[in-house]
């Protein structure tokens, strides 16, 4: 199995760490969040990943070469200009081969327990079930970034909470996409705008709900955050 990692982030909130490093590449518990994503990967059966790279991509290919070194093989798709993500995903379609039918896409910067292969279970269900089904994303419960004050009728205070959940879904920014969706990718856009919702009013995409922990690494407080989970395993 193939597995495409959009890994071109500029990450400008984790500076200095990014200057010379693609967000990906930052170290979570003195592994890159890139390597840990090949390690989660491994354990659901991929066995090749293409990075979609574009800022200091050298620092990617020094770091996996061939990928042997982390029981893959590594491939590269390399932008000249950017895409955007819908774009970058496009242009590495090719590095896959057409007998690959479902492919594995996560974004750079996201650090899961979830596990591919019940994500995999949902998307052979659904894809059983509808033969024009193109792609199961993963997503996970808001959390509101604020603490959330409690009071009764009398508007006297009766309690705080902090990281509570909503009741609303966000993209998780991990997929599995059928091949033809690269014919419905922009060249140059992003697939959460242009592609996601008409393929949405098709009926044509799946939801895996995850409660298991998960963390998009944006800023120093996601990376703490991402760390302390990390290293409690």
């Amino acid at each position: 199995m193939y597995a495409l990692i959009l890994a071109g982030g500029k990450g400008e909130r984790l500076r200095p760490l990014t200057d010379t490093l693609p967000k990906p590449m930052v170290p979570v518990c003195g592994k890159p969040i890139l390597e840990h994503q090949v390690e989660w990967l491994k354990r659901g059966g991929v066995t090749d990943v293409v990075f979609l790279a574009g800022y200091r991509a050298d620092a990617i290919e020094d770091h996996f070469g061939g990928g042997s070194a982390f029981g893959i093989n590594a491939h590269y798709s390399v932008e000249d200009s950017p895409l955007g993500r819908g774009g970058a995903i496009k242009a590495g379609f090719p590095e896959v081969p057409t007998t690959e039918e479902t492919v594995a896409v996560l974004n750079g910067d996201v650090i899961t327990d979830e596990t591919l292969d019940r994500l995999i279970s949902v998307h052979r269900e659904r894809k059983s079930a509808n033969e024009l089904h193109m792609a199961t994303i993963m997503v996970v419960p808001m959390v509101s970034p604020y603490g959330l004050v409690e009071m009764d009728s009398s508007d006297t205070i009766t309690g705080f909470r902090e990281k509570v959940e909503m009741e609303h879904w966000i993209n998780a920014g991990i997929y599995l996409f059928e091949r033809p969706i690269a014919g419905e990718l922009p060249d140059l856009g992003d697939h959460e705008t242009e592609t996601f919702p008409r393929l949405a009013q098709a009926g044509q995409l799946a939801a895996l709900r995850s409660r298991s922990f998960w963390h998009s690494v944006d800023s120093f407080k996601d990376l703490r955050e991402a760390e302390d989970h990390v290293g409690s395993r």
